[in-house]
C-alpha cells in the first residue's frame, strides 16, 4: 500500500524563545548604536582644555581676543599661536571670580555668555541606565506572561489538519486490496457526502469506526481515504499524544480535539494507536486519579455527546483490540470495528504494483512470483521489500531492478541481514551444514510439507544457519497431520546431528523450544491429544474492569497436568523418531547435500533438486507425493 504521509500542521504561535530572542537582538542594536553614535559624536567634539592660570596668562599676552562664558563655569576661545594661527581652548573656573569681567574688558576681550543645552547623546547617557532598568523589567513581565500563555496551550489538542487542497487526496483506487473494509467505509463516506439520506429514513451512522489489524496493514492510509473521498478535514493523532506529565492535560486535549473537530465539520478524527489511552480500567492500571483514566473517561463522555448532525465521524486504530476497555467499544461509541487484513495472493501483487510505478524495475520482473513468494507479509512489508530491492540496485550502479536484487530484499527481510564478515571454524560450519541439510530434506519427505525454498549456513541476525519454505498458497487454519509434519521438520537439524556425529549442539535450541509450544498448543488449545481428548486447559485473563482477574488460572487437576505432559512428550517424541528415520533411510542424501552446502554455503530448491535427482517430494518409504502442499500464513523458518 502506498502511503504518503503528508499531514500539515496548524499555524502555531511563534514560541516565547523566539519572542525573547527577537526582543533581545532589537535591544542589543539600540545600545550598539548608541554606543556608537556617542562615540563617534564625543571624538568629533573634542576640544582642547587650558589651565585657568594659562588661560589669565594669554589674555594679558593679548592672545585671546574674544570669549564664551557658558553657565559661568566654563569659558571657550580661541587662542592666537605665535605662528599667527588661531586654535580653541576651553578651561572651567574653578572659582566665583568676581574681577573675571573686569580684567578681562581692561585687556579688550570680547565677551559673549550663552546657557548650554545637554544633547541628545548627554540626555541618554544621563537616563540610559533607568531605560534598560526599564526593559529588564519589560522582560521579566512578558517571559511570566509568556509562561502563562504557555501553560494553557499545553492543554490545547496537538491534532495534525491534513489539508485537501495543498496535499493529494488520499482515495480508495490508492489504497490497493481491502476490498471489504473499503466496502465497510463506503458506508462513512457516503454519509458524510450525503447526511440527508440517512437523516430521512432516520438511521443513525456509527459515531466511532474502530480499524483493526497488525502493524502495516494500511489503517492511516485507509482513514486518510476516507477523508479524501469524502472531502473532508482530517485531523490526525496519535494515543500517546494526550497523556503528559502534568495532571488534566490528556482530558484538555480530548475536550479540545473534539471541539476543534466540531468547528471544521465535517470532519474526521483519527486517533492512531488508541490503544495507548484506551486500554481497560480496573485493577493493576493505576487508581481512579489515573492521569490515562481521565483522558479516557473525557474521551467516553465526548462520544456520548456527538450527534449525527455535527457531522463528525471518529476513527480510530489499533493491534490490541483485547486490552482496549469495554465501555470504549458499546454501541454509540466504537459500535463499527473493521478488520484489516493481511493482504492474500492477489492483493500482494496490486500492492507490489502500487510500489513498483515509483521505482525502475525491469519488465522481465514477475510480480505474480514474488506475490506468491510473501505470504504474511503486510503491506509496509512489502513497501519495504520494493525500497530495499532499489537501494541494492543502486549500490550496483545499475539501471533496473532485475529479479536478483528482488530476491535479495526478499530474503533480507524473511532471514535477516546477512552476517558474511563472521568466519566460522571449519568443524562448526560443518555440523551446521548437517543441521541444516536435515531440514532442508524433511521438506522433501513429508505430504504436508510446503515447498523448500532455501537453505543457508551463512549466518544471518541471530542464527548461523536457517531454512525456509514457501506455501503454495495462502492457508488460514492448520490440521494436525500438518502441524506433526511441522514439528518433523523443526526436529530434522537434531536428527542430523545425532545420526552423524552422534551429539547435539546449542543450535537446536530454537527448533525445540519452538516445537514444544506447537504441541502444547495441540494438546492444550486445539484438542489434538487422543489421551487428553477435545479440552482447554487454562483461563485466559479476564477483561481488567472492576477488579476482575488480571493472572490465569491453572483450572486443572494435578492428574491432568501429567496427562498434558504426557501427551506433550509423546507427541514430541513421535516427531523426533519420524525425522531420525526419514534421515537414516536416506543417509547418502543427506551426506551429499551437507557436503554441497558446506561448499557452496547458500542452495535453492532447484539446486537440490538437481543434486539429489529428483523432481518431486519422496517420502520415507519411497512412494511419490505431489507438491499440491497446504499453504501457511506465515513462512518457516528453522
Amino acid at each position: 500500500m502506498s502511503d504518503n504521509n503528508q499531514f500539515s500542521k496548524q499555524p502555531q504561535k511563534k514560541s516565547f524563545s523566539q519572542k525573547n530572542g527577537r526582543f533581545g537582538m532589537i535591544f542589543f542594536l539600540l545600545a550598539a548604536v548608541v554606543f556608537i553614535g556617542y562615540t563617534f559624536w564625543g571624538q568629533r567634539t573634542i576640544i582642547p582644555k587650558i589651565t585657568y592660570t594659562d588661560f589669565l596668562s594669554y589674555v594679558e599676552e593679548g592672545r585671546i581676543s574674544e570669549v564664551r562664558i557658558i553657565d559661568n563655569v566654563k569659558i571657550q576661545g580661541s587662542l592666537k599661536s605665535v605662528t599667527g594661527q588661531n586654535t580653541l581652548f576651553e578651561t572651567n573656573i574653578p572659582y566665583s571670580d568676581n574681577t573675571l569681567m573686569a580684567f578681562l574688558e581692561k585687556n579688550n576681550v570680547i565677551v559673549s555668555g550663552i546657557e548650554s543645552s545637554p544633547s541628545f547623546f548627554v540626555i541618554l547617557t544621563n537616563f540610559l541606565p533607568w531605560i534598560i532598568l526599564l526593559l529588564f523589567f519589560l522582560m521579566i513581565i512578558r517571559q511570566n506572561s509568556a509562561q502563562s500563555n504557555k501553560g494553557l496551550q499545553f492543554g490545547k489538542s496537538k491534532a495534525h489538519v491534513f489539508d485537501n487542497k495543498k496535499n493529494k487526496k488520499i482515495k480508495f483506487s490508492d489504497v490497493a486490496g481491502q476490498i471489504e473494509a473499503k466496502q465497510e467505509l463506503e458506508e462513512v463516506v457516503d454519509f458524510l457526502k450525503n447526511p440527508q439520506k440517512y437523516e430521512k429514513m432516520g438511521a443513525k451512522i456509527p459515531t466511532g469506526v474502530l480499524l483493526v489489524g497488525a502493524p502495516g496493514t494500511g489503517k492511516t492510509l485507509l482513514a486518510r481515504a476516507v477523508a479524501g473521498e469524502a472531502d473532508v478535514s482530517f485531523l490526525h493523532i496519535s494515543g500517546s499524544d494526550f497523556v503528559e506529565m502534568f495532571v488534566g492535560v490528556g482530558a484538555s486535549r480530548v475536550r479540545s480535539l473534539f471541539e476543534q473537530g466540531r468547528k471544521m465539520a465535517p470532519a474526521i478524527i483519527f486517533i492512531d494507536e488508541i490503544d495507548a489511552v484506551g486500554r481497560a480500567r480496573g485493577a493493576g492500571f493505576g487508581g481512579g486519579h489515573d492521569e490515562r483514566e481521565q483522558t479516557l473517561n473525557q474521551m467516553l463522555v465526548e462520544m456520548d455527546g456527538f450527534e449525527t448532525k455535527d457531522g463528525v465521524i471518529v476513527l480510530a486504530a489499533t493491534n490490541r483490540p483485547d486490552v482496549l476497555d469495554p465501555a470504549l467499544l458499546r454501541p454509540g461509541r466504537f459500535d463499527r470495528q473493521v478488520i484489516i487484513s493481511l493482504p492474500d495472493i492477489k492483493e500482494r501483487e496490486e500492492i507490489l504494483k502500487v510500489h513498483a510505478t515509483k521505482v525502475k524495475l525491469a519488465n522481465a520482473v514477475s510480480l505474480n512470483k514474488f506475490a506468491r513468494a510473501t505470504p504474511g507479509m503486510s503491506g509496509a512489508d512489502l513497501a519495504n521489500m520494493i525500497n530495499e530491492a532499489a537501494l541494492a540496485a543502486a549500490r550496483k550502479s545499475i539501471d533496473f531492478i532485475t529479479d536478483a536484487e528482488m530476491e535479495e530484499a526478499r530474503d533480507k527481510i524473511l532471514m535477516g541481514v546477512a552476517r558474511e564478515s563472521v568466519i566460522m571454524p571449519e568443524k562448526e560450519k560443518q555440523m551446521t551444514a548437517c543441521h541444516e541439510s536435515g531440514h532442508a530434506l524433511q521438506y522433501y519427505y513429508l505430504e504436508n510439507a510446503s515447498p523448500l525454498h532455501k537453505v543457508t549456513i551463512i549466518p544471518r541476525g541471530r542464527a548461523l544457519g536457517l531454512t525456509i519454505g514457501l506455501p503454495k498458497e495462502d492457508s488460514y487454519s492448520h490440521t494436525k497431520k500438518w502441524l506433526k509434519d511441522q514439528l518433523v521438520i523443526l526436529f530434522g537439524g537434531y536428527a542430523a546431528e545425532k545420526l552423524v556425529y552422534d551429539d547435539t549442539t546449542t543450535g537446536a535450541q530454537n527448533d525445540i523450544a519452538r516445537a514444544t509450544d506447537i504441541a502444547h498448543k495441540m494438546v492444550t488449545e486445539w484438542g489434538m491429544s487422543d489421551k487428553v481428548g477435545a479440552m482447554a486447559f487454562g483461563q485466559d485473563d479476564e477483561p481488567i474492569f472492576m477488579g476482575k482477574e488480571i493472572e490465569r488460572k491453572k483450572g486443572y487437576s494435578e492428574y491432568m497436568a501429567r496427562q498434558i505432559d504426557e501427551s506433550v512428550k509423546e507427541i514430541l517424541d513421535e516427531a523426533k523418531n519420524r525425522a531420525y528415520k526419514n534421515l537414516e533411510d536416506h543417509r547418502d542424501q543427506l551426506s551429499k547435500l551437507s557436503n554441497l552446502l558446506f561448499e557452496k554455503e547458500t542452495l535453492e530448491d532447484t539446486e537440490i533438486r538437481k543434486l539429489l535427482g529428483f523432481s518431486t517430494r519422496i517420502t520415507s518409504d519411497d512412494s511419490i507425493v505431489s507438491e499440491n502442499g497446504t499453504g501457511v500464513v506465515s513462512p518457516e523458518l528453522s
